[in-house]
């Protein structure tokens, strides 16, 4: 007997892949996300669609241009901007906890990562890169011990990974990374908060000179 998904579980499987394939680039900004096409892709109906191109508006990540027409959103500067503030914000404050509160046990899976990490560098793998970059941030994240500062960041997760990934100057955030990484070890929050500092801020510049040419729409930092 052919077991039938619950349509949350539908509208789950669909919503993540149609959200790993922006991240990817595999749909770029202004492609147009039609329903009917979607379903036939997916092998489903058009209601579990429907709900995941909501989810994703939702999250900031596609927008309806008119009733009938939806398609992946175009980031301004303002929009990386505002983003990167609130990066900046939370990430370089969980560092700082994450310096006083990392064990051996922790830094050695950031560790791992960071093997992984140089392995999809050489390799030019950008998908993995993002995806085990994305793995070191949250595991700084965990490492903080705040729920709080995981649940403000949640909402916003997908976007920051979408940003990353349009930050290719790849052997500069290992090396950053790698910094980072060492401050950790060395238990010392001030120095760990001014690298997670420096590391945003030049993520902030990467992104913005890819998707838009320029430093940034006013010269500041975010």
């Amino acid at each position: 007997m052919t077991k039938i998904e619950p349509l949350g579980a539908v509208r789950e499987r669909v919503l993540a892949s149609l959200r790993q394939d922006i991240i990817a680039g595999r749909l770029r900004p202004g492609d147009r996300l039609v329903e009917r096409e979607l379903a036939e892709r997916f092998g489903v109906s058009r209601v579990p669609v429907r709900e995941a191109i909501r989810a994703l508006v939702a999250e900031g990540f596609v927008h309806f241009e008119s009733a009938r027409r939806t398609v992946v959103r175009r980031l301004t500067p303002t929009d990386v901007r505002e983003l990167f503030e609130l990066r900046e914000a939370l990430e370089v404050y969980a560092t700082g906890l994450a310096a006083t509160r990392a064990t051996p046990e922790a830094l050695a899976q950031l560790r791992e990562l960071l093997d992984r990490a140089a392995a999809a560098t050489e390799a030019g793998d950008a998908e993995a890169i993002t995806d085990v970059n994305t793995r070191f941030h949250d595991r700084i994240l965990a490492l903080a011990g705040n729920s709080l500062l995981i649940s403000v960041m949640e909402p916003v997760d997908g976007r920051l990974r979408w940003l990353t990934r349009q930050n290719e100057e790849w052997p500069q955030l290992l090396t950053e990374h790698r910094e980072l990484y060492e401050a950790l070890a060395g238990g010392d929050p001030e120095r760990a908060r001014a690298h997670a500092l420096r590391h945003v801020q030049a993520n902030y510049r990467s992104t913005i000179r890819h998707l838009f040419g320029e430093t940034t729409e006013t010269g500041r930092e975010p």
